[in-house]
């Protein structure tokens, strides 16, 4: 498509001579910048899909897809039936009976607010996020009810460890003469669990059913069941059998419900991150389109010998066109390896940063997971690069066809 003529002078054209360095400069300025830009993209949108994957992969591995729950103030009671009714919907791999409840965790002069969450030292296990981050002797303490399960980050700022005591207030106490007497109860530390959510490891106490249910005095009742399916995609399609299924008074909500402003927030700043991120390649690509412009200028008495020496004007579009296309194509591909290749090594290079500048680019507090995940979409990519290719390769259109609508008598007129 191209003869070696066109691409020898493209490349001649693209090196720099003494006159001519700025707008090599430019050039080098415009390749930067598409590939800053790829690279950026590919960085931002594998990030924010690990973020989205890691997120929701902990969430619903500590959470069902679906939560059946007792109405306001009320109960689950004599649940059994209800169980079996849900065990058997298509695509459903296990029920769980759980006991929630807000207390405060006090030891010694500290004190945090906390959720207690009641299951069976079964359920417990099949829940992998947190009970691979768990000794196996706790495990069985706990299947044994001497204690219960804290987030490591709670312990830390209770200042507290596997095997001392901390003391449980529940609000809703006793009612006496004398008003509400809050109910408090002290209870072994089993173990400790690291989830890398910090949520979770913060905030969250895990308490053997029985136990539960005697500290809240709920009797025999749970306040929900939690319904976990062979996978997220597949539960929402069972929502209609969920609800055929329970014939009960209850509130079910599906994970998307319950984590539905949390979802939705990630989703649409993907999207503007990826709208604002493709200006920068759309910068670049006005970058090629005036190193051009200004390649033709300083080229214009060039380019009218070579079209008086019998160039057609094909021949001088085809060598502006290459000259503008090799640009934006090694920079592209410059941003995609640059992209993919910190992908592989971001946490590396999180690490490295962070030890050079002394702050924290990355706070568990604030987004919740306590490493940098990166997911690399292939198809992501591909658009990334497609897009990268046709946005500099347009860019060359408009100058290529004004060198070749140049007029060599014109162009030798003054020479």
């Amino acid at each position: 498509m191209f003869s070696r003529f066109e691409w020898m002078m493209a490349l001649r054209y693209l090196r720099a001579r003494r006159q001519e360095g700025f707008i090599s400069v430019i050039a080098l300025f415009s390749f930067l910048g598409i590939g800053l830009g790829v690279a950026t993209l590919i960085i931002v949108m594998s990030v924010m899909n690990g973020f989205r994957a890691e997120l929701l992969d902990r969430i619903l591995g500590m959470n069902g897809h679906y939560e059946v729950r007792a109405p306001e103030n009320g109960l689950l009671t004599d649940y059994e039936p209800l169980v079996e009714r849900l065990s058997v919907v298509r695509d459903v791999v296990r029920v769980t009976p759980i006991v929630e409840g807000q207390v405060m965790a006090a030891a010694g002069k500290q004190a945090s607010g906390s959720l207690v969450r009641g299951m069976s030292g079964e359920q417990l296990r099949k829940l992998t996020v947190l009970a691979s981050s768990v000794p196996p002797g706790a495990l069985d303490k706990f299947d044994r009810g001497e204690g219960i399960l804290l987030g490591y980050r709670l312990a830390r700022s209770l200042g507290i460890r596997t095997g001392d005591r901390i003391k449980l207030i529940s609000p809703n106490g006793t009612s006496t003469a004398f008003g509400t007497v809050p109910r408090v109860k002290t209870y072994e530390i089993a173990g400790l669990f690291d989830t890398g959510m910090y949520e979770y490891d913060s905030g969250y106490i895990y308490m053997p059913l029985g136990e539960a249910q005697k500290y809240f005095k709920l009797g025999d009742g749970v306040t929900a069941l939690e319904v976990f399916a062979t996978d997220p995609d597949r539960a929402l399609a069972i929502r209609a059998d969920i609800i055929n299924a329970v014939n009960v008074r209850a509130f079910i909500y599906d994970w998307q419900q319950s984590r539905a402003s949390f979802f939705n927030a990630l989703e649409v700043e993907r999207n503007v991150m990826f709208l604002i991120l493709t200006l920068i390649i759309l910068v670049a690509a006005f970058n090629i389109i005036s190193s051009l412009i200004m390649l033709v200028k300083d080229k214009g008495r060039a380019v009218a010998i070579l079209r008086t020496m019998g160039a057609t004007r094909g021949m001088i579009m085809r060598v502006f066109f290459i000259a503008g296309a090799s640009i934006g194509v090694t920079g592209t591909l410059f941003g995609f390896l640059l992209g993919i290749g910190f992908c592989a090594n971001i946490d590396g290079i999180k690490r490295l940063i962070e030890g050079l500048t002394g702050a924290e680019l990355f706070s568990a507090e604030i987004y919740f997971l306590s490493n940098l995940p990166a997911k690399v979409d292939p198809s992501e990519v591909t658009v990334v690069v497609i897009m990268a290719l046709v946005i500099s390769l347009a860019a060359t259109i408009y100058p290529s066809w004004r060198a070749a609508r140049l007029d060599p008598v014109e162009a030798l007129r003054y020479e």
